[in-house]
């Protein structure tokens, strides 16, 4: 960012900042105690403004008006009030975390910033990054068009200027898929995407779980897989859109016994327990993607729920996964949703911000049953 975009978003943003810090110290100031150096005020070695951002690798948004900055570095903040030489200050962390430390202070008309200010600042993000590097992460998202190829899936017909024109579930998917899957790109380009199929072919339902599970991942790395496909029925009345995940009544296998090692006899305990953890997550995931196409199609279409099912592809991912219909292709209002390339549109717009919303809550917990005690 260039001085002048540092100077404007110091304007907008750094006395929302400092009402924040000053709302925190007030409320520590019965409980934080501000240590008094011995024998007065003391002086410790400083650096300057270029030295500073330099140890930290860092940014500084500074007022001179209110004398408050932030400091950016690494995704994490740290707010604070400058003081005189040799003051403590409280120092807001991330918004949430008040740290006890020497006060910058401005001297001769520069920034000067303790030693120990710098260090201690230093070992928080260091500590933070270290944190979130162990944490679980969303390291690959598996989007999956259903059927194709010599497969249509559920088929249709619709009218369209006085023409029946047909509806082939595949077509519909895959146009939804590739679209989702652009989005996913744009969002996640450190993330790996995979698209089972990018056109009218026909992978096998095993080769579409082969791909999601073929995916190397670290300790602390997880997947996701999405298989998007559309309904039909023999009343062309039904209509609406409905997610699916696994039964908890199935029982996969999500671990692979030859990796057990010599704790072979506790396979299938802890084959349950992450089979519990895989249910609550697919459940979470359903649950963001339903709530993203109930608020963008309203009463326009109506919804059916989350449901369980044993379908194969859900039933063979070892990992959080759901399958998503978008609509009934034997419903004429659902198929002119579906066959419209703005409806398409929508239906990849509403499974995205589902993922999305997933993704983000997954990883800010650190894995959502880790929280409740995994």
């Amino acid at each position: 960012m260039n001085n002048s975009g540092r100077r404007r978003g110091a304007a907008t943003f750094l006395p929302a900042a400092l009402a924040l810090l000053l709302a925190y110290g007030a409320a520590a100031a019965d409980t934080a105690q501000t240590p008094k150096p011995a024998g007065g005020r003391t002086t410790e070695a400083t650096l300057s403004l270029g030295e500073a951002m330099k140890r930290l690798d860092g940014e500084l948004l500074w007022d001179p008006m209110f004398q408050s900055g932030i400091i950016t570095s690494n995704k994490h903040q740290a707010v604070f009030q400058a003081g005189a030489a040799g003051d403590s200050a409280l120092i807001l962390y991330d918004n949430k975390t008040l740290l006890n430390l020497p006060s910058p202070y401005t001297e001769n008309g520069q920034l000067r910033f303790p030693e120990t200010f710098i260090a201690a600042l230093q070992s928080s993000i260091e500590e933070s990054v270290e944190r979130e590097a162990s944490r679980l992460q969303i390291a690959a998202i598996v989007v999956d068009p259903g059927h194709g190829g010599k497969d249509s899936g559920a088929t249709g017909s619709l009218n369209v200027k006085g023409k029946r024109v047909k509806v082939l579930e595949k077509d519909i998917v895959l146009e939804v898929s590739k679209a989702l899957f652009e989005q996913l790109k744009k969002k996640y380009p450190g993330k790996r995407l995979i698209l089972t199929r990018s056109g009218d072919t026909y992978p096998s339902l095993e080769d579409r779980v082969a791909k999601a599970h073929s995916i190397p991942l670290k300790e602390n790395e997880a997947v996701i897989f999405i298989s998007i496909h559309a309904n039909s029925s023999f009343n062309k009345h039904a209509s609406g859109y409905e997610v699916w995940y696994l039964s908890p009544d199935y029982r996969r296998d999500v671990i692979d016994p030859g990796k057990a090692g010599e704790a072979k006899e506790v396979v299938s305990i802890y084959n349950d327990m992450l089979e519990e953890q895989f249910t609550t997550e697919s459940v979470l995931m359903a649950q963001s993607i339903i709530k993203q196409f109930d608020a963008a199609f309203g009463k326009e279409l109506p919804s059916r729920g989350i449901k369980a099912e044993e379908w194969f592809v859900v039933r063979k991912a070892r990992m959080p996964s759901v399958l998503v219909e978008l609509g009934f292709v034997s419903n004429e209002k659902d198929a002119a949703l579906m066959m419209d390339t703005g409806g398409r549109k929508r239906f990849a717009d509403a499974i995205y911000n589902g993922i999305v919303e997933f993704v983000d809550r997954f990883e800010k917990s650190g894995g959502f049953t880790e929280v409740a005690g995994r």
